[in-house]
């Protein structure tokens, strides 16, 4: 048997449930999944500024205090968090160990940078446009599979750092290299991504994105547990949590993350394989105990994704709320006033009345809400455009109408992300192994 343990599913989540795994799950592995698409866009353009940055702004707050946990325990921390520098990165980390007098042994892993490669006259989005159309481009990173992360492993290292790595084959990975499963069976490697995709986003599987009170309880949520498998040799794998933990793990969650994200579960593309999660099976053993078993897969892809980061313009936006019996009517007049302002210079302008019209674009009408948030905002080409939307909301406060409060207005630039594909035998894997 093989356990091994989610510690996190995003870049900004939660610290103490991976501790607790550490501490009491009996782990062999923890995973950091890390990296959304635009974060490591992001990180690129960090790096840009200071060749010593560009990992995930989270990795010292989050590995500094796992550090003498993982060690003590002999729990191998695998997670992307590199981002777009795990050698600047995996530095850090030893860094760390020094301040703490642990002795500890990273590999960083890279490869996955693919934009100087990339001709981007002759490359095409999976939409068909020309990628020449979004330039500035600031990013292009393929997506490795467990081949990345399999060289690190075999030299029994204490952390292993990447760059892009698809999520699932964080979790694969290690499978493969502790069973020594054969990477041409694809139905194992189809029930290990699927293990993998179960655990990739740590707390969802165990209630987070389920609870929905009154409708699909979830005991504790202020606690979440997150979850870890119990993997046979065979690829059965038991999902779960620790027992004292909040949360729940039960048929319902683990089917609700399994279609997460998923388009087609009978092709699930990953660098590893094309899974198939159609023919999944998964029981209740024991409260909060599901066995999951029965994915199957085919043949690797001949490509890997590329996630293209672009410069997309700059967003303006601005928020001001108004309170009491005549809130929606002051709101609306706002409203008016901000698009008389704003049409002739930002004619792509957006206005919402957050409370009454902001998701669905129909007026609320079941009650009168007593207070409502006017949000206007656009996407500019020109920053100064941008701040031109802010200005004006913020100018409500003296200009009207009564009893506008809690102004706020931001601008930022905008990363776009789109997608191409480049010949798997195009990328080099490098992998560094630092003590």
């Amino acid at each position: 048997m093989l356990r091994i343990g989610s510690g996190a599913g995003f870049a900004g989540d939660r610290i103490d449930p991976a501790i607790s795994l550490i501490e009491n799950a009996q782990l062999d592995y923890l995973v950091l999944e890390g990296l959304a698409e635009r974060t490591i866009a992001l990180s690129q353009k960090q790096k840009q500024k200071d060749a010593n940055k560009g990992y995930n702004e989270y990795l010292e707050d989050r590995v500094r205090p796992l550090l003498p946990s993982l060690l003590k325990n002999k729990v191998k921390l695998i997670t992307n968090m590199g981002a777009a520098n795990p050698i600047a990165a995996a530095k850090t980390i030893l860094q760390m160990a020094r301040d703490l007098n642990l002795t500890c042994k990273v590999a960083a892993v890279s490869g996955d940078d693919v934009l100087n490669d990339l001709n981007f006259h002759q490359f095409e989005t999976e939409n068909g446009e020309n990628l020449m159309t979004f330039e500035p481009i600031v990013s292009a990173n393929a997506y490795l599979g467990i081949e990345a992360i399999l060289p690190a492993l075999e030299a029994d290292v204490d952390v292993i750092i990447t760059g892009r790595v698809a999520d699932p084959s964080l979790f694969l990975a290690p499978l493969v290299h502790h069973f020594q499963w054969n990477q041409n069976d694809f139905d194992l490697m189809g029930q290990g991504t699927l293990i993998g995709h179960l655990l990739e986003c740590a707390g969802q599987v165990t209630g987070g994105y389920f609870a929905d009170p009154g409708l699909k309880e979830v005991n504790n949520l202020a606690d979440l547990g997150f979850p870890f498998a119990i993997v046979a040799e065979d690829g059965k794998a038991i999902i779960t949590k620790l027992p004292n933990s909040g949360g729940v793990v039960n048929t319902q969650t683990v089917k609700e993350q399994l279609l997460y994200e998923v388009h087609d579960p009978s092709q699930y593309y990953t660098p590893d394989c094309i899974a198939n999660f159609s023919t999944t099976q998964m029981e209740e053993i024991k409260p909060n105990e599901v066995l999951v078993w029965g994915a199957t897969g085919k043949r690797k892809p001949d490509t890997l994704k590329v996630s293209i980061g672009y410069h997309a313009g700059y967003l303006g936006e601005g928020m001001i709320s108004y309170a009491g019996s005549t809130a929606v009517n002051r709101a609306k007049l706002a409203e008016w006033v901000i698009n008389e302002r704003l049409r002739a210079n930002v004619p792509q302008l957006r206005t919402d009345l957050i409370g009454l019209t902001a998701l669905h674009h129909t007026t609320y009408t079941h009650t009168t809400p007593y207070e409502v948030t006017v949000r206007a905002a656009a996407l500019c080409k020109e920053e100064q455009t941008a701040k031109m939307i802010g200005h004006e909301v913020e100018a409500l406060y003296t200009n009207g109408p009564a009893g506008g409060g809690g102004a706020r207005k931001k601008t930022e630039e905008v990363i776009g992300i789109v997608s191409t594909f480049i010949d798997r035998s195009a990328i080099t894997i490098h992998t560094e192994i630092m003590e």
